[in-house]
């Protein structure tokens, strides 16, 4: 008889925990395993991606209202869930002013606790693939014999509370972490859980990479320039900041350069008028979002990730893979990846620094060849960690 697993994530738009959870399902054993999904927000860019195999389950009712405003839930009449927005909206406020509790995910989970359902059907086991409301819907509203979640960031920068969340991790059977230096700091926060947290790097297959970076178009500017390349949500976490400021420093030294951006967020229109006060117009682009964004590595001269942190690094892997030379700036994670001036260059963590490693890998041809040569030579992929997923399981 099959085990029946759920998985439960925010949405499948892009991100780096959404690609690696298609990519692990992609690789599922459905022969012996029957896998549901919930997502919170319905649709998204990887749906088309995931295996014919997985049932995607209706999320809550109260996520898809979430998605409007208050003028419109009273214009549809819904006037008591206009009220209960309006009360929550109040009442976040406040005890983000008179608690520890800062994190928006752990504030909205106090009020959203109280009228989500259960979920009806039983599971074998239930995994939470990320942090913050995945874990918290896995723990209060999911029936399951065995509970396993993933945290695929560095806890340490995340933002969370320790005494919210440890009421939560401590029901899990297992914590999964991404990567050994997120596996050590979470053991650092929860030392309490120490003997259940282990390393599980994101599922990555090179083949499979290789080939949609030879599926359909990437970049039809027809700029013959250096391209420099960011792949990333447009979220305080990727330091978008320095990337811009690094295009300007570029700029000012009148190096021909465009710096494309792949990715949506909530600092969109922040970002924008910062590319605006600095004249970057014809420098810096954003644009948007893609189900395949494999050619635009291929087709890239430099790969560039300016993060604050992260969990794991899912875009340098994938530049790895396409043999691209890199930059990026001294988040703890990366020295996972990038070993400084062998497959790839450090930068601290600020604009004129991350346009200096630019800079030298648009001079400097010989270093681009090592670098180059060296990438050609590792070994990327992380097919086999579905193993580990299987001794959970």
């Amino acid at each position: 008889m099959k085990k029946r697993i759920l998985f439960v994530i925010d949405s499948l738009n892009s991100g780096g925990a959404e690609k690696s959870l298609v990519s692990l399902l992609s690789l599922f054993d459905y022969e012996n395993y029957e896998i549901d999904l919930l997502t919170f927000k319905e649709g998204g860019l990887y749906v088309p991606l995931l295996s014919e195999n997985v049932r995607l389950i209706d999320p809550p009712d109260i996520f898809s209202k979430m998605k409007l405003s208050i003028l419109d839930l009273i214009k549809i009449k819904d006037f008591k869930f206009a009220l209960w927005r309006v009360n929550t909206s109040i009442t976040l406020r406040y005890k983000a002013k008179v608690t520890k509790i800062k994190h928006g995910a752990q504030l909205m989970w106090t009020r959203l606790n109280n009228v989500i359902p259960k979920l009806e059907k039983e599971y074998d086991i239930a995994i939470a693939y990320s942090q913050g409301t995945p874990t918290y819907y896995v723990v209060e509203k999911v029936v399951a014999k065995k509970k396993i979640c993933w945290v695929n960031i560095d806890y340490k920068f995340a933002g969370y509370n320790r005494e919210f969340d440890f009421n939560y991790y401590e029901k899990f059977n297992n914590i999964v972490s991404v990567s050994m230096v997120c596996t050590e700091v979470l053991k650092g926060v929860f030392p309490e859980f120490k003997n259940k947290i282990i390393t599980i790097y994101d599922i990555i297959s090179e083949s499979l990479i290789n080939n949609m970076a030879n599926e359909g178009k990437g970049f039809v500017d027809n700029y013959k320039g250096i391209r420099i390349l960011t792949i990333g949500r447009l979220v305080y976490q990727k330091g978008y900041e320095y990337a811009i400021g690094a295009a300007k420093y570029l700029k000012d030294k009148n190096i021909d350069f465009i710096w494309y951006v792949i990715g949506e967020g909530n600092l969109r229109s922040e970002l924008e008028k910062m590319v605006t006060e600095y004249n970057l117009h014809d420098n810096f682009k954003f644009l948007g979002t893609f189900t395949n964004p494999y050619p635009f590595i291929k087709e890239c001269d430099i790969y560039c990730q300016p993060s604050r942190f992260e969990g794991f690094g899912l875009a340098i892997a994938e530049a790895r893979i396409l043999n691209k030379p890199i930059v990026a700036t001294n988040f703890d994670i990366v020295y996972d990846q990038i070993r400084d001036g062998e497959n790839g260059l450090i930068s601290e963590m600020n604009g004129k620094d991350l346009a200096e490693k630019l800079k030298l890998i648009i001079n400097d041809k010989k270093l681009v060849k090592v670098i180059c040569n060296n990438l050609k030579y590792e070994k990327v992929g992380t097919e086999k960690e579905i193993k580990k997923v299987y001794s959970l399981l």
